[in-house]
């Protein structure tokens, strides 16, 4: 089966290294243990499985390190991959708090940074760097989506949560920049926390009419579990972090029907998305993740840059990055600016196919959605 997706049209992958005259080699740092681990995995599933479906093994080495959600782990391995192993790019933070940590370093060095994931507003604005380009989405983007959705489903007084970290304070940010109803409450909690029992007490006697919720990974799972067992009856809304592909499996029916927002999801039609979501079922025996798919996405980036230019060319790399001449799977794609994504933003809503709980489109909540921030970059 992968063998018959390779002639798909996944932008320029099978002329990878057409131009790039030596193998370039990827440093990717990302979270493979802890409540976190799923998050990487599927980030360096979704990388490794582009280059495999590109023929382009003989052209690009990765070297993958687990960061076990720490920010000084993760500036070790930084100072490791690019001094000792003398990596060309680097990629793979999930974290935004250790991608504040690592990110500007990489830049300053003069290499290029593609992120995966991470998208924090410090990096969007007045610190962007031209050698950094995020290729999933700034924070804000799909907690600015829920915010549309909660008031087309006529919400009006929302109490919404996410942990005290950077990713957590844009997702509240962006929310209420679309929201147009009240704060029942606004709760900080702890990243990393498993028990939420005083939070769901909160929510209980909060008056709301809705609770949205940025928790990722483990801290989802936990939640959603603990939610659902305490009876609390008032709808929940969130981001596909919320609601990826591996929380769905641990937290079971709890989820079922419940919105979310997305910039991909497995059902979108489109011929990249389609090759990928069978592939990666075959070659992994899951569905992919959000994540899966934002991974899948960075080395295709990657891969079509290099069948354009070779990186010791630094201005006409960065000119092949800018352009994003790639099918990605999420189907229309383009660098704002500040180079961050302008895409479409969708509603998500949980459903069962099969014995396996995933997420099917029902709408869009923001088209050709950039960011807030990029008018603050001046690169």
């Amino acid at each position: 089966m992968k063998n018959k997706l390779l002639g798909v049209a996944l932008g320029a992958m099978v002329a990878a290294g057409a131009v790039q005259a030596e193998p370039l080699k990827v440093g990717m740092i990302t979270t493979l243990s802890g409540g976190g681990a799923s998050l990487g995995i599927d980030v360096r599933d979704g990388f490794l499985l582009a280059i495999e479906m590109a023929g382009a093994g003989d052209m690009v080495e990765v070297i993958v390190e687990d960061d076990q959600q720490k920010p000084d782990v993760a500036v070790q391995l930084a100072d490791k991959l690019l001094q000792s192993d003398q990596v060309d790019i680097m990629t793979g933070i999930i974290w935004s708090n250790l991608a504040m940590a690592v990110v500007p370093s990489v830049t300053a060095q003069g290499y290029f940074y593609l992120s995966p994931n991470a998208g924090p507003s410090a990096l969007a604005g007045a610190g962007c760097s031209e050698n950094y380009f995020n290729v999933a989405w700034q924070n804000d983007n799909l907690h600015e989506a829920a915010g549309a959705y909660a008031n087309s489903a006529g919400y009006t007084n929302s109490f919404i949560m996410a942990p005290n970290y950077p990713a957590g304070t844009d997702a509240l940010t962006g929310y209420k920049r679309f929201y147009e109803g009240n704060i029942a409450a606004e709760v900080y909690t702890q990243l990393g926390q498993t028990d939420y029992a005083a939070e769901i007490a909160q929510i209980r006697a909060s008056g709301a009419d809705s609770v949205f919720f940025f928790l990722p990974g483990g801290m989802g799972i936990a939640f959603m579990k603990q939610y659902a067992q305490s009876g609390v009856d008032i709808p929940l809304i969130g981001p596909a972090f919320s609601f990826d592909q591996n929380i769905l499996q641990a937290v079971g029916d709890a989820a079922l029907g419940v919105r979310n927002t997305a910039q991909w999801s497995p059902d979108l039609d489109n011929a990249a998305n389609t090759a990928f979501v069978a592939a990666y079922i075959e070659a992994y025996g899951r569905v992919p993740s959000l994540y899966s798919s934002q991974g899948f996405d960075t080395a295709n980036l990657l891969l079509s840059a290099m069948a354009v230019a070779d990186i010791s060319d630094m201005d006409a790399f960065r000119t092949a990055l800018e352009a994003a001449d790639f099918a990605s799977t999420r189907g229309d794609f383009a660098f704002g600016p500040n180079h961050h994504p302008i895409q479409d933003i969708y509603v998500r809503e949980v459903v069962m196919d099969g014995d396996i709980f995933t997420n099917r489109i029902v709408g869009v909540a923001l088209e050709d959605r950039g960011d807030a921030y990029a008018a603050e970059c001046s690169m």
